[in-house]
């Protein structure tokens, strides 16, 4: 299975002790396929340096790094094509382009501007990380 994860929930789950730590686990334990594209690594990079200064950013960069080198679950995209799916917040466009591209399963957010693309007839979904964890309890160890 293959998911883009919203910033907000990577943010969040940086935190071992944190309820939505089990999807970066996932991904690390190369149980889950993990697509992210140029613009979705410089978000993840914007907010988590301003949350936790270039150190918080550099620690979480190397987590990519290993994941990729360790489990190959991470998927970099480059997205060909702008869907413009989102609408009320077209930065989120960067994930449904990466997750559409790709052919992702699930695009693992709490933001509410995701809803259309459960209409848009695109494969990507969007979940909330409650739920994810809820349905794939095998993924989510």
């Amino acid at each position: 299975m293959i998911v883009c994860i919203d910033t907000n929930v990577v943010v969040q789950a940086r935190a071992a002790k944190h309820r939505y730590f089990p999807i970066l686990d996932a991904c690390v334990a190369g149980r889950l396929g993990w697509a992210v594209s140029t613009g979705i690594l410089l978000e993840y990079e914007e907010i988590i340096s301003a949350m936790s200064g270039d150190t918080g950013w550099r620690k979480f960069a190397r987590l990519m790094d290993l994941i990729d080198l360790t489990t190959r679950t991470l998927i970099r995209v480059n997205p060909q094509f702008q869907f413009q799916v989102i609408g009320n917040d077209p930065d989120d466009n960067t994930f449904s382009d990466c997750a559409i591209s790709n052919g992702a399963d699930y695009i693992i957010t709490d933001d509410k501007h995701f809803a259309p693309l459960a209409e848009s007839g695109y494969k990507p979904q969007p979940i909330t990380p409650g739920e994810f964890i809820k349905r794939f309890p095998h993924i989510c160890k």
